[in-house]
C-alpha cells in the first residue's frame, strides 16, 4: 500500500496511473454531497505534521466539482527531505484526489515552492491529473481568472531562499505547538483553533507583508488582461478587489483550513472548513439533547 508514496516523489509520480493505486484507511463516505462549478485548494503540506488530513478528508467527503485546482505546496519536498513522515490519512488525500479524476473531474496541479521538484512536469499528465506552471480560468459569468501558486511575487523567495527557509524551520516550530494545542483542546472538547493563524494576525510585519502580498500579485494580474487572480502561498484566505481586479486566496490546510469554490452562477466564496464541522457538530448535539429530553 505504501509501495508509491515511499518511493522519492518525483519517482511517486511517475507511478500513477489511471487505476487508483491503493485503497484508503479511512473509507470514503456515502451520501449526498454540495456541488459546485470550481474548487481550489492549496497549501496542504502534506508530508509534514501541521498537515490538518482529517479536516481535508472531511472536506473531500463533502464536496463535488466539476474542476478541481490544486495550487501549490500540496506536497512539501522541503520537509520530506529532512524527515520522512508519510501517516496513512495522508495516502487517503491522495487516494481522494486520483478517485475524483478517475470519475471524471477534472484535476489541475500547480506546483508551488514547497513542491517545486513536480514542476519539472509541466504540460504532462498523471492519473488524471494535469501538470501546469499556471493556468487561465474561465467562470461561469465569462471572467478570466489568472491560477498560480503566488511564490513568484515573494520578494523573500526571490531575493533571500536561505531567509525563507529559516523561516519555514520557524513555522515549522510553531505549527507543532499548533498539534499540541489542538490535541489538549480536542480532549477538553473544545472546538479546532489556530494557534499560528491568532500569532500571525497580530504581528504587524506579518500583517503588512500580506496586504503588500496581495497588492503585487492583483498588480501583476492586471497587467497580464484577466479579470482576477486564484492563488495561494501566503496561507491567508481572501476575497477582495484590489485595482479593479479581483484577488482571491484558497488559503491553505495547515492554519485556516479554507477552500476558494465558484458556484454554477459564477459567485465566487472561501469556505471556512472548521466553522463547517463545528456547526455540524453543534447541530448534532442539539438533536442528540432533544431526543434525550424527549425519551424522557
Amino acid at each position: 500500500m505504501n509501495a508509491i508514496v515511499r518511493l522519492p516523489a518525483v519517482a511517486a509520480l511517475a507511478e500513477l496511473s489511471d487505476a487508483v493505486p491503493f485503497d484508503p484507511s479511512i473509507p470514503e463516505r456515502e451520501g449526498q454531497r454540495r456541488r459546485y462549478r470550481t474548487v481550489w485548494i492549496s497549501d496542504v503540506h502534506l508530508g509534514t505534521r501541521g498537515c490538518n488530513a482529517g479536516m481535508l478528508i472531511d472536506f473531500l467527503d463533502s464536496v463535488d466539482s466539476e474542476t478541481m485546482y490544486l495550487v501549490g505546496d500540496i506536497i512539501d519536498g522541503w520537509r520530506m527531505k529532512k524527515r520522512w513522515y508519510w501517516p496513512a490519512q495522508h495516502n487517503d488525500i491522495v487516494w481522494r484526489v486520483l478517485k475524483r479524476a478517475k470519475r471524471g473531474t477534472r484535476i489541475v496541479y500547480i506546483p508551488g515552492n514547497h513542491d517545486e521538484m513536480f514542476r519539472q512536469f509541466t504540460g504532462m499528465s498523471f492519473g488524471g491529473v494535469e501538470i501546469r506552471r499556471k493556468a487561465i480560468h474561465e467562470t461561469a459569468d465569462g471572467r478570466k481568472l489568472l491560477v498560480l501558486h503566488g511564490d513568484e511575487f515573494d520578494t523573500i523567495m526571490l531575493a533571500h531562499r536561505w531567509l525563507a527557509h529559516i523561516g519555514d524551520f520557524a513555522y515549522e516550530t510553531l505549527m507543532r505547538l499548533n498539534v499540541v494545542v489542538n490535541a489538549v483542546r480536542s480532549r477538553l472538547g473544545l472546538p479546532y483553533w489556530s494557534l499560528s493563524k491568532h500569532a500571525k494576525h497580530k504581528v504587524k510585519n506579518a500583517v503588512e507583508f500580506i496586504s503588500r502580498f496581495e497588492e503585487v500579485v492583483a498588480h501583476e494580474a492586471g497587467t497580464r488582461g484577466v479579470d482576477g487572480v486564484v492563488c495561494g502561498h501566503i496561507h491567508t484566505a481572501e476575497i477582495r478587489e484590489i485595482g479593479g481586479v479581483a484577488y482571491y486566496n484558497d488559503g491553505d490546510w495547515v492554519e485556516g483550513c479554507t477552500a476558494l469554490v465558484e458556484h454554477f452562477d459564477g459567485r465566487m466564496e472561501v469556505l471556512h472548513w472548521a466553522d463547517e464541522v463545528r456547526t455540524r457538530a453543534e447541530e448534532a448535539r442539539s438533536q442528540t439533547d432533544g431526543r434525550r429530553r424527549l425519551a424522557a
